[in-house]
């Protein structure tokens, strides 16, 4: 009889993750644990670490050194169908929402469940009536069941993320990942996405860790919140009680908005491009 999993223990651990691209350190000796049903948010500016942290929790980069175990296994380990599993349990959103824009709105949202049906798929032919209720379900959680039969290109860009995060549902996921998936939305856009995230992830026990450069929205739906500069994590803490100012120490100054964080985002990335 196997032994049921430790629901006490971490579902995500790095231990001095250390990540190189040539000579450039994307991630410096990261050590971090999440909780299961705990919903992190990664801040800091461009090129701080946070895609290349995300990318290492279902395997899309290995490290250069240390340890990086995701529901119990050592990820550089995996290979083949192991692998295979395990991103199947691991739920991805993107910032670009990275639909096919030709299909619909149904079509798209059955994809993510390919990791489970087998045999070749012509469009909506190729998939059961179970995978199409199945996929419909998740279009009503996100509020876009009358949409199903548009195609995606039609949709704003609140509605396909909205779309993205149906799809990643259809895995039935253990962890959902979000690499800045408000960064090209509109502010109201972006509180319903963040909202939708956060009542999801409760409902169904998902434990998020999430990239953002928006500080309001980080404090507002967050249970903790992991600060990178230069690849390190600077600050951990969770957000109950933390201050706006405590949390832009991340970025070696103090701002009292997110406006001023973009400020000084573009002063860097000026700075650098002038070098």
């Amino acid at each position: 009889m196997s032994t049921p999993p430790d629901q006490t223990a971490p579902v995500i651990s790095l231990r001095d993750v250390t990540k190189r691209f040539g000579e450039t350190t994307a991630l410096d000796e990261v050590s971090l644990e999440v909780a299961r049903g705990e919903m992190v948010v990664l801040l800091g500016l461009s090129g701080s670490g946070k895609s290349t942290l995300l990318r290492h929790l279902n395997a899309l980069e290995q490290s250069t050194s240390g340890d990086v175990t995701v529901l119990g296994d050592e990820v550089s380990r995996l290979r083949g169908r192991p692998l295979r599993r395990l991103r199947s349990r691991v739920g991805f959103i993107f910032q670009q929402f990275e639909l096919v824009p030709s299909l619909t709105v149904l079509e798209n949202v059955l994809t993510g469940g390919l990791a489970s049906i087998r045999g070749p798929r012509l469009g909506l032919f190729g998939y059961t009536k179970a995978n199409k209720l199945d996929a419909l379900g998740h279009l009503d959680r996100v509020g876009l069941l009358d949409r199903a039969y548009q195609r995606a290109d039609t949709l704003s860009g609140g509605q396909q993320q909205r779309v993205a995060i149906a799809r990643a549902l259809m895995q039935r996921p253990d962890i959902l990942l979000a690499d800045e998936p408000v960064a090209s939305l509109d502010p109201e856009s972006s509180e319903q996405v963040m909202r939708l995230i956060r009542e999801i992830a409760a409902a169904d026990g998902l434990t998020v860790v999430c990239s953002l450069h928006q500080v309001d929205l980080a404090i507002s739906w967050a249970d903790r919140i992991v600060g990178l500069r230069h690849g390190a994590v600077v600050l951990d803490t969770p957000v109950e009680g933390l201050t706006k100012a405590e949390v832009m120490e991340i970025y070696g100054r103090v701002a009292t908005s997110t406006a001023e964080l973009e400020a000084v985002q573009n002063e860097l990335l000026q700075a650098e491009a002038a070098r």
